[in-house]
């Protein structure tokens, strides 16, 4: 959950989705895509290659199961096979969160291009370097792609796009990110890192439907949960949160900064040892059990730096967020979902 900025900057595997106002993709026969394509239409027939399966539609664009599919195997090359290990609610799931994020990308891309923001080649040239570097050389770089059927065009196009919204959104974010010593005094005064459990139900790629239904069932556990039933066991049975499941959906000692917005709220303001109301983040609906908030012992000018890092940190996180909401609203952008 940590890191907002950098998970809606890269956009996991589903970078360097065509252009915001690409017309809808259609895959060729005899490409790897378009095989692997027909081989996951046995899972879902929503996916076969011949349809024209719809999954996020915008007044602009719209981004359809060939285009995720097309995207998951120009950034995974052969290892995109791994879909088909999938049953199709995974599937679905996976395909679905796929087509958001490349619909976010291109929405942002479509707001750099207003923006009049460019990438210098410069620029390109220095972050290949880096990748290069990296692989231990160009040569060796060139050669892993090619293993992997990974296009090197593919590659750079993905790294352009991403150094463009990335400057794009630092260049918003400079004018919206100033800490001033009012807030550290009040960073300092406060708790300053927290410890909590928590429960998560995943709605990424969720349809409203699908989310209504979710949204019950987290009333049931949170139910559970106030009734007095062992908190720790309940995430082990129900959270979908990977990195906290197995040790109870607990994080330890985490400071302000480090959380998406929401959760951070909750988890520096709900009693400790209570348990919060849901609470609704861009990965899903959360209930929250705090365990711990502890105050900063450390002289203020000590810590200075480190607290105006963290306020900055929080702020560009909600800000980012914020924005890509304000662009889906304003492109009508809407999951149709499969």
């Amino acid at each position: 959950m940590k890191h907002a900025l950098i998970i809606v900057v890269t956009l996991a595997i589903f970078a360097a989705a065509c252009g915001p106002k690409a017309e809808k993709i259609a895959l060729k026969e005899g490409t790897a895509a378009y095989d692997l394509a027909k081989e996951l239409s046995a899972i879902m027939p929503a996916l076969a290659p011949d349809k024209d399966t719809v999954v996020v539609q915008a007044k602009e664009f719209a981004v359809t199961a060939g285009e995720v599919i097309l995207t998951i195997r120009n950034n995974l090359g052969a290892r995109a096979d791994q879909l088909k290990d999938f049953d199709a609610g995974k599937l679905k799931e996976i395909l679905e969160r796929g087509a958001v994020q490349i619909g976010e990308r291109k929405l942002l891309l479509a707001a750099a291009a207003k923006a009049k923001t460019a990438v210098p080649d410069e620029e390109l040239d220095k972050a290949l370097q880096a990748e290069y570097g990296r692989a231990g050389s160009e040569e060796a770089y060139l050669e892993a792609l090619g293993q992997a059927g990974v296009p090197i065009d593919h590659v750079k196009t993905s790294i352009r796009d991403s150094l463009i919204i990335e400057k794009y959104l630092s260049g918003l974010m400079s004018r919206e990110s100033q800490v001033t010593d009012e807030q550290i005094q009040k960073a300092y005064e406060g708790d300053r890192t927290a410890s909590v459990r928590h429960i998560l139900l995943l709605t990424q790629g969720k349809n409203d439907q699908e989310k209504a239904g979710l949204r019950t069932k987290m009333e049931g556990i949170l139910n559970r949960a106030k009734a007095g039933e062992d908190f720790a066991a309940l995430a082990k049975e129900f959270s979908e949160d990977p990195g906290s499941r197995d040790n109870g959906g607990l994080y330890e000692d985490f400071g302000r900064g480090q959380m998406v917005k929401p959760f951070e709220d909750a988890s520096f303001s709900v009693p400790v040892g209570e348990i919060s109301d849901i609470v609704e983040t861009t990965y899903g609906y959360h209930i929250i059990q705090v365990v711990d908030r502890k105050k900063e012992t450390r002289p203020i000018e000590e810590v200075r730096a480190e607290l105006e890092a963290q306020l900055r940190e929080s702020g560009e996180n909600t800000f980012v967020q914020d924005h890509v909401a304000a662009l889906k609203e304003k492109a009508g952008f809407k999951l149709i979902g499969l």
